[in-house]
């Protein structure tokens, strides 16, 4: 195994070994300090971070206000809180080691003022900033006006090439590095792009030579690539370490720091992690932000899929092969569909899935009245917690908070089980993120007998190639 160096990464020589940002609640202050105070970067995320009273007791995230625009502003009061919160408790249990990040989805709801008002709030606690699901152009801006380190998250050369033209040619002595994160293979959301096939993997060297060759075609400074997504062990990656073509680079584990004891995960989701086998992570498309993105195979997943197979091209009267009418709904209305589609639906009728269900394709589901219920009160519900939704239709950027579109209940409220999973037992009816080598847990010898380490542990063993 090659000596793993230290690298310079937000003005200070550290392990190249990167905490993944994790979604709601997952990587916190806790665990950020943890991972920094063992040498390396720690990450927490500052989508809608926790927020603790005085007794350290977590407040959790409940909105008073009757509309949608008045909710959405109480979510971006509670993530700036949260998130001041995270990075002093990450600064406190770091011990002045190691370099402090922040992880923000460019489009999760306001994130520009949430990251704006973090910063000015937990000034010279954080070190940097790491930003994707999306094209973060403005985090360039942002981060020169607060005097810290970026870090975009992109999966392609492409993208990192139209963020640097457009934006970050200006500040390049702040970028603090690039994160390629692999689209098949990261947990989480995911940058695969149309053109892509899901269902095929590429190798991800290729593409980061790529990466580095772009870079050092349009004068990036030559920063630390953080290799992300797929990451287990540094002896998987021992060729790409001191290679010219992939030139400084640093490891990002985003799945693995969920099994150590600082992690704020359930010890359901811990026991869960332990029994996961190969194939048992869906690189899928439910998420109401039109990305894909990948989670642990459960109840919640296969409701989500049995809900968009129980699904019809219809019209409202007879049209081109739509020629059988079907009475739904209480009112028992009319719609038409194909003679091939037709026994289907009577079918699901008969079973129970009464309620039919519109989406923005002129497509209608087949639901339950409990699952329509539910559907339409979580809609009804939305905070505004993405820049745009197409569960709930919102969306941040039109004067009347909307896509236009009808709201699409092949999806979900993405808001509502993070938030459940992040602080509650059930992983099997809520959303599960998780990294496609997840399976790794139940073969690695470390694990053995369910131990779980601590992070510093952890980053002990990873120091090892293993």
């Amino acid at each position: 195994m090659k000596a793993i160096k230290p690298l310079v990464i937000s003005g200070k020589e550290v392990l190249p070994l990167v905490e993944g940002g994790k979604g709601i609640a997952v990587s916190n202050g806790e665990s950020s300090g943890a991972w920094a105070a063992a040498g390396g970067v720690g990450t927490f995320s500052g989508v809608n971070a926790d927020y603790y009273d005085e007794q350290g007791n977590h407040i959790p995230c409940v909105f008073h206000g009757k509309t949608r625009s008045e909710r959405h502003e109480e979510l971006i009061d509670m993530g700036i809180r949260g998130a001041i919160n995270q990075a002093r408790i990450a600064h406190e249990m770091s011990n002045g080691q190691g370099r402090i990040h922040m992880n923000v989805l460019w489009e999760m709801g306001g994130s520009e003022r949430v990251l704006e008002g973090a910063l000015a709030g937990a000034k010279g606690l954080i070190h940097g900033v790491t930003c994707g699901a999306g094209m973060p152009y403005r985090v360039a801006e942002i981060a020169m006006r607060h005097g810290i380190y970026y870090y975009p998250i992109v999966s392609s050369a492409r993208a990192f090439k139209a963020l640097w033209k457009r934006s970050y040619h200006k500040a390049p002595e702040l970028l603090g590095g690039v994160v390629y994160e692999d689209p098949w293979l990261a947990g989480g959301h995911n940058g695969l792009s149309n053109v892509e096939d899901p269902r095929v993997p590429q190798d991800p060297r290729p593409r980061v030579v790529e990466l580095r060759a772009t870079m050092r075609a349009l004068g990036v400074p030559e920063v630390p690539v953080l290799m992300a997504g797929g990451v287990w062990a540094l002896r998987d990656w021992e060729d790409w370490i001191e290679e010219a073509d992939v030139g400084p680079v640093a490891f990002q584990f985003g799945t693995r720091p969920l099994l150590t004891q600082e992690s704020p995960i359930s010890q359901q989701w811990k026991d869960r992690l332990l029994t996961l086998k190969p194939g048992d992570v869906l690189l899928h498309r439910f998420s109401p932000t039109g990305f894909y993105s990948s989670a642990v195979k459960n109840a919640f997943l296969k409701d989500l899929e049995d809900r968009s197979d129980r699904q019809v091209a219809y019209t409202r009267e007879p049209e081109g092969d739509k020629t059988e009418a079907i009475a739904i709904g209480a009112r028992g209305r009319n719609i038409f569909v194909t003679p091939a589609d037709k026994p289907k639906v009577e079918g699901w009728l008969a079973a129970g899935y009464v309620q039919g269900m519109r989406t923005p394709d002129h497509t209608m589901i087949f639901v339950t009245e409990e699952q329509s219920f539910r559907i339409l009160k979580d809609q009804k519900d939305c905070m505004g917690c993405l820049s745009a939704c197409s569960f709930s239709n919102w969306s941040q950027h039109s004067a009347d908070l909307s896509t236009g579109k009808t709201a699409d209940p092949r999806s979900f409220c993405i808001q509502k089980t993070l938030q459940n999973i992040a602080h509650g037992e059930d992983v099997e009816n809520e959303l599960m993120f998780a990294g496609h080598n997840a399976y790794r847990f139940g073969t690695d010898p470390f694990y053995a007998n369910g131990f779980v380490p601590t992070v510093k542990q952890l980053v002990d063993r990873l120091m090892t190639g293993d």
